[in-house]
């Protein structure tokens, strides 16, 4: 039976810059996304994007305020602001508008708008792997991974079919950052989660070409870990 989730999307004001809550007439906002922001977690409905103007509506739930932005990479870390807004109290809103290309992000929300702020990994690709942030999501089968010690579960012997939606749902029980990738049969990286330390990431991913694909699994100071799934 096909499973169905649904980004549910927040009617918010929004100024013609990225601020909370104004009066002014809202600039167009093309996707929009839900973002919760706490003093410990940044929620953000959605990992994978189509490139584009990205609305990202973030709900403080907090008892600081918060600043959430949007980082591009620089060399090997994400440090060129694309977005921000700058200034969230608690409990209300605000749009952060960013326009993305192709490639790798990391949306963090920064409680007391301090330090370098608790990050979520996002990915922007235009290979058709991923539907529209703004649509609803569909999937046809949930796989549950589970990251513990120097182990991956959940996908072994895993096989699926070309064309089929998967939602992968990583739970990470280690001490460290993991990050998961799904590689398509030539190499090439179509799906990218970041799971924080004791923390959970989610995904949709459509399937493409008949072969081998493999799940691999990285996290600093650690050896690396890899599955197959077959696609045929």
């Amino acid at each position: 039976m096909r499973s169905r989730t649904a980004v549910v999307l927040t009617v918010l004001c929004a100024t013609t810059a990225l601020t909370a809550c104004g009066d002014d007439e809202p600039a167009p906002k093309g996707e929009q996304v839900p973002v919760t922001a706490t003093d410990t977690s940044c929620e953000v409905t959605t990992t994978l994007f189509t490139p584009g103007t990205v609305t990202f509506s973030v709900t403080n739930r907090g008892e600081q305020a918060t600043g959430v932005y949007v980082y591009g990479r620089e060399g090997e870390k994400f440090t060129k602001m694309v977005g921000e807004v700058a200034d969230v109290p608690p409990g209300r809103t605000g749009d952060l508008r960013a326009t993305l290309a192709t490639g790798t992000y990391e949306v963090a929300c920064k409680p007391g708008r301090q330090g370098d702020g608790v990050r979520t990994r996002i990915t922007v690709t235009d290979d058709g792997a991923v539907a529209s942030a703004a649509a609803e999501t569909e999937y046809d089968r949930a796989v549950a991974i589970e990251l513990s010690g120097d182990t991956l579960t959940g996908v072994d012997g895993l096989i699926a079919e070309p064309g089929e939606k998967l939602a992968l749902k990583v739970t990470n029980k280690t001490a460290g950052a993991r990050t998961l990738y799904l590689l398509n049969p030539d190499g090439k990286r179509v799906a990218e989660l970041k799971a924080e330390p004791n923390g959970t990431a989610e995904t949709v991913v459509a399937l493409g070409a008949a072969g081998t694909w493999t799940l691999k699994v990285k996290g600093d100071g650690v050896p690396s870990m890899s599955e197959r799934l077959v696609v045929r």
